[in-house]
């Protein structure tokens, strides 16, 4: 019972340390679900919660778009273990499923991205002064870093590679399958005019905030986790719980809300 309790609770990257295959255990749950649901959902007739369109929706987008970033923020808290242990690891799959990566492989880069922050080789996301360019190194990198843990953990072997392999190619169809089961959940209407586009906005915004609170403008190329609370960094930081005074993440990242942190490391002030 201790054990299956361990596994319901603690992070994915701790258990990926115990157990090589930890990716192929925890895709084929997932596999299995969305499979269940997706028949259940079509033998069953089910519509959709938006089948069709409605004006109102309009209304909704806003708040859509908000619920996305705000699952982004959630799931990189409950990557710090930042909710109460009994529901950390189940608030982390459930915005993993909005967000689309599932917790474990967030995590695990996240775990990551702290122990090598700003190193251009180890860091999944190093910033650069070009935000396009470090949009797709960031969708280009990830990948290659998840592979890169796992060699550092197992080594990296001919047999280990075909794994890795194997590995992503059953992540990737794994998440075609939730792609689908949020389709059918939602309805053509809900999924294209409401969870398409979030995720779009949630997508750029992630990308754009580790960007920008990594010393992005600065004109020496000094990146380094900065805090930002000027004009929309301001109004970001009221909305989600502080997301932007980064330095202070880095400093003490079991902050739920880091702008909270006292005595705070300094602002950085507006470019210019």
């Amino acid at each position: 019972m201790t054990s299956f309790a361990s596994t319901l609770t603690s992070l994915p990257f701790t258990q990926l340390r115990r157990n090589r295959y930890f990716y192929l255990w925890y895709d084929g749950f997932y596999l299995v679900l969305c499979g269940a649901l997706v028949a259940l959902m079509v033998t069953t007739g089910f519509q959709g919660l938006a089948p069709t369109w409605d004006h109102r929706l309009w209304l909704v987008l806003p708040l859509a778009c908000h619920l996305q970033i705000l699952c982004s923020v959630f799931i990189h808290n409950a990557t710090h273990n930042n909710f109460p242990r009994p529901i950390n690891r189940l608030v982390g799959e459930l915005c993993g499923m909005v967000v689309l990566t599932r917790f474990a492989s967030w995590e695990v880069i996240h775990q990551r991205h702290h122990r090598y922050s700003d190193d251009v080789a180890k860091d999944p996301h190093p910033v650069q002064s070009s935000y396009l360019k470090f949009l797709v190194n960031t969708i280009v990198n990830v990948e290659h870093q998840l592979q890169q843990i796992y060699f550092d953990l197992y080594g990296d072997t001919p047999e280990n590679r075909r794994y890795e392999r194997l590995r992503a190619y059953v992540s990737y169809g794994t998440n075609l399958l939730l792609i689908t089961t949020w389709y059918l959940f939602l309805g053509k209407v809900g999924f294209f005019f409401l969870f398409i586009p979030a995720s779009i906005v949630g997508f750029f915004h992630l990308v754009h905030f580790n960007w920008s609170t990594h010393n992005a403008f600065s004109p020496s190329s000094d990146f380094k986790p900065v805090n930002l609370d000027h004009g929309y960094y301001k109004v970001g930081n009221r909305l989600w719980f502080g997301i932007y005074m980064h330095a202070n993440h880095h400093k003490r990242a079991g902050m739920f809300n880091p702008a909270k942190l006292q005595p705070s490391l300094p602002v950085t002030p507006p470019p210019g």
